[in-house]
């Protein structure tokens, strides 16, 4: 069976496609860099991160962007012999408007090399692009109406204004022809995420609607001509928790259909899996696929039937087995590069952040931890409820406004984070500062009653145990490990912590952070990470 999710932690809009025996999902990254994340699989079931293809300036420059803005919704096809990724690079959130970018990039081979960005269009988000059997090319995506009372973490129907579409001209790198707006969605409303596919002459417009909480919902309509019009699906929201609050998979919406190559069907969508009696999901949105069919009215339906997402699913081989989580060691004076489960935010010039020394991963302090320009964190996604991470750092600060640590992180305003630093009475000691996601002011609190004095300049190692909701620091300082302050709210560090649910909407990090406020860029070595799954 395949197990759902196949996508643990932060990976949303999961856009599939097929090469011959070969399957890729593009997910959204929002403000981490490299830009979106595609993984490869031979078999539906286990899957590897193989390339992360927005990598430098003239493709994607996030510095500025707000949190949960950056990269929304890619979508991945593969046509005329090389790949396609269209993406969106959101410039605000908060507010009337959202200042959205789409471009497209194209490449060989999965792993590049990736074009420079051909600019689309600004009208909205979520853009795609369809292959017709006639060699036509068009490109949709939803329209974004700034005349309405939605903004940011507020989202209000009349914004998301439909789903558009216009040729592009391949030949000329442009959008041309006339622009038609194809479908306005359903009374659930908050129309996004469109995906075209085209089968018994019949176009089939997958959209998202409900918004990406807990009233979320694929949405499917058809056509027989690509400009519509447009019929809705007999049950409107094919695949859909939002009415049973008791599944295990729970925000179930934005996906894609994709064929196996005997003739077996799947739809992708994300999800997202609350902490029990909670609505509260660290792990983010994550990437499910269910199996699916063509009944005798040429409309798509579960295999499982109803329109609940299942967490267990048939593979198209039985035979294959899911790969368990395993323990993850990161010795970094053996890493020639930065290991592919890392990431960075916002910035395409990561060497003012950190390099690779030959025995350390060097973090050079930068701007804050609420920053939204040059920030040194290096961290990595939480895939499990129970995790415990564990880094060693060596830092020398000769001021409070430089510190170097372990943090979980969520955002700006939602993170944990336990350091060194540097105080008045105690010199070098060590430190915690916490977010709990108040909005807007973003106001920490500091939850040691007094730093813990750490003399010599030696390293220090930490640990984070994450249980659910619950999250505990530890120190070694060469007597051992300790515990370092009260245990913590983990469950802030989610989706829904802060603001809600629509407040934000990427996922946990745990990593490696060192800021400088003085301006001197105060050099950490951090010698190891290691991540285990509990």
């Amino acid at each position: 069976m395949i197990r759902n999710p196949i996508l643990p932690g932060f990976n949303p809009d999961p856009s599939i496609c097929r090469v011959g025996d070969d399957y890729y999902i593009a997910v959204s990254t929002f403000e981490w860099y490299p830009g979106v994340q595609i993984h490869h699989s031979k078999d539906l079931v286990n899957w590897e991160l193989v390339c992360r293809p927005l990598t430098r300036a003239s493709q994607l420059d996030m510095r500025g962007n707000p949190c949960s803005c950056g990269i929304w919704a890619p979508c991945l096809s593969y046509a005329d012999g090389q790949f396609w990724l269209v993406y969106t690079d959101v410039k605000r959130y908060d507010g009337n408007f959202k200042d959205s970018h789409n471009f497209i990039v194209t490449a060989p081979s999965i792993t590049g090399p990736w074009s420079e960005p051909m600019f689309a269009n600004s009208s909205g988000f979520d853009p795609s692009l369809f292959h017709d059997d006639d060699g036509k090319k068009w490109f949709v995506n939803m329209v974004w109406n700034y005349r309405t009372a939605s903004i940011g973490g507020n989202p209000r129907t009349p914004a998301f204004d439909g789903i558009l579409l216009q040729e592009w001209d391949a030949k000329a790198g442009k959008l041309t022809g006339p622009i038609k707006n194809i479908y306005r969605g359903t009374e659930l409303g908050l129309v996004e995420g469109p995906h075209l596919y085209k089968r018994n002459g019949w176009y089939y417009l997958t959209t998202a609607e409900g918004g990406t909480a807990y009233n979320h919902a694929v949405t499917m309509a058809r056509s027989r001509k690509i400009d519509g019009p447009y019929e809705t699906h007999p049950l409107e929201h094919p695949i859909t928790s939002k009415d049973n609050l008791d599944a295990p998979l729970q925000r179930a919406g934005h996906g894609q259909i994709v064929d196996t190559p005997d003739g077996a069907f799947y739809h992708t969508h994300l999800c997202g899996r609350p902490l029990p009696g909670t609505q509260r999901s660290p792990l983010g949105r994550e990437t499910a696929i269910q199996k699916v069919v063509w009944k005798d009215d040429d409309w798509l339906y579960l295999e499982s039937g109803g329109v609940v997402p299942q967490v267990e699913v048939p593979s198209p081989d039985p035979k294959v087995m899911p790969k368990p989580h395993v323990e993850i060691r990161r010795d970094f004076a053996k890493c020639k590069e930065l290991p592919m489960e890392f990431q960075w935010l916002r910035t395409p010039y990561p060497e003012r952040l950190f390099s690779l020394t030959g025995s350390a991963l060097r973090l050079h302090g930068r701007e804050s931890v609420g920053s939204w320009f040059e920030q040194s964190l290096v961290a990595r996604r939480q895939e499990d409820f129970i995790f415990r991470a564990e880094t060693a750092v060596t830092f020398d600060p000769v001021t409070y406004q430089q510190v170097a640590g372990l943090t979980y992180y969520y955002n700006r305003f939602k993170f944990h984070f336990v350091a060194v630093t540097w105080h008045e009475t105690h010199g070098r000691c060590l430190t915690m500062m916490s977010c709990p996601g108040e909005y807007p002011d973003g106001r920490m609190t500091f939850p040691l009653s007094a730093p813990i004095p750490v003399p010599g300049n030696g390293p220090i190692a930490f640990a984070a145990d994450v249980d659910r909701a619950t999250l505990q620091f530890h120190y070694d300082a060469g007597q051992g490990w300790m515990k370092i302050g009260p245990v913590l709210d983990a469950s802030v560090i989610s989706d829904e912590g802060g603001r809600g649910a629509h407040g934000s909407f990427t996922g946990a990090f745990i990593g490696m952070l060192c800021f400088d406020t003085s301006g001197t860029a105060r050099p950490a070595d951090f010698s190891r990470f290691v991540y285990t799954p509990r």
